[in-house]
């Protein structure tokens, strides 16, 4: 028969793993966590802390011997999950950013994700992320914005407004 994980608790990593319990901003994931592995230092086995917790005996082992081996720290972050990794290649991340602070389309004063996906070459969605990696809102924000040009401004001024007559 399999035996569980006994844990020891230093005095910080008890105070923290209560508070943590307690907490009424903590995340749920967090505050199980927490009571999972005070109930696991105090002896209790992996059955009766699901049971009072209303979680499985496997979500109660996981917590316990994640803890055991990385401590607070394995507690407060989910583990790495599988997924496919990124393709979106550097050099197109970075035309993206350039083009997208340092120019403006044709008849705009701003990029959208639509008028940017086609000149890069990449899914609109894909500009999405880059932004949003990057923290770019062109839509928002006037330090992106392009003055209209010269050519357009012939008879107003781009914005609509009719230029002064001369006389």
């Amino acid at each position: 028969m399999r035996r569980a994980i006994s844990l020891t608790l230093t005095a910080d990593e008890r105070k923290t793993l209560e508070g943590w319990a307690r907490g009424r901003r903590t995340p749920a994931r967090l505050v199980l966590r927490a009571k999972i592995v005070l109930q696991a230092a105090a002896g209790l086995l992996n059955k009766d802390i699901a049971q009072q917790l209303h979680t499985d005996r496997e979500c109660v082992g996981r917590w316990r011997s994640r803890f055991a081996v990385f401590r607070l720290a394995g507690l407060e972050r989910d583990a790495p999950r599988p997924g496919r990794p990124t393709r979106i290649r550097p050099h197109t991340i970075r035309r993206i950013v350039t083009l997208t602070t340092t120019s403006a389309p044709p008849a705009a004063t701003h990029w959208t994700t639509r008028t940017l996906a086609p000149v890069v070459g990449v899914s609109p969605k894909t500009v999405h992320r880059v932004w949003q990696a990057h923290g770019l809102t062109p839509h928002q924000n006037a330090h992106l914005q392009t003055q209209p040009r010269p050519a357009v401004c012939r008879e107003a001024d781009g914005c609509g407004r009719a230029l002064p007559q001369s006389a």
